[in-house]
């Protein structure tokens, strides 16, 4: 019912950066819960960052001080604006949401994007 598409992925040289939007369409009944992931090859999938219902945000020490999640509320859109990209930031970073159960995030996502490709060349 959730559909959400990532954009803004590219290739570019260590210490660049990147914007990253994901959009969530369909009927949305209330505030979701946003979240990065990234997954590069031979390598699980990670978190990166997340924000909650009430915008609170965390982050994975990897990218802490690079990377920063915000959110538009009224456009249902997610942000990750990437600085000082590093070659081990290459991945595809794929964007996930679920709805809030009263008022808190499970991080159990239950939409996922197909994802965007991120690929940082030393």
């Amino acid at each position: 019912q959730v559909q959400l598409v990532e954009s803004g992925g590219a290739s570019v040289q260590s210490g660049g950066s990147l914007r990253l939007s994901c959009a969530a369409f369909g009927y949305i009944y209330s505030r979701l819960c946003m979240g990065w992931f990234r997954q590069a090859p031979g390598k699980e999938r990670e978190g990166v960052a997340a924000i909650d219902s009430d915008g609170s945000t965390s982050y994975a020490d990897s990218v802490k001080g690079r990377f920063t999640i915000s959110q538009d509320n009224a456009k249902n859109t997610l942000y990750l604006q990437m600085n000082s990209l590093k070659p081990e930031d290459t991945a595809m970073y794929y964007c996930a949401a679920e709805y809030s159960t009263w008022g808190r995030c499970e991080h159990a996502y239950n939409y996922w994007g197909p994802g965007t490709q991120v690929t940082v060349s030393s």
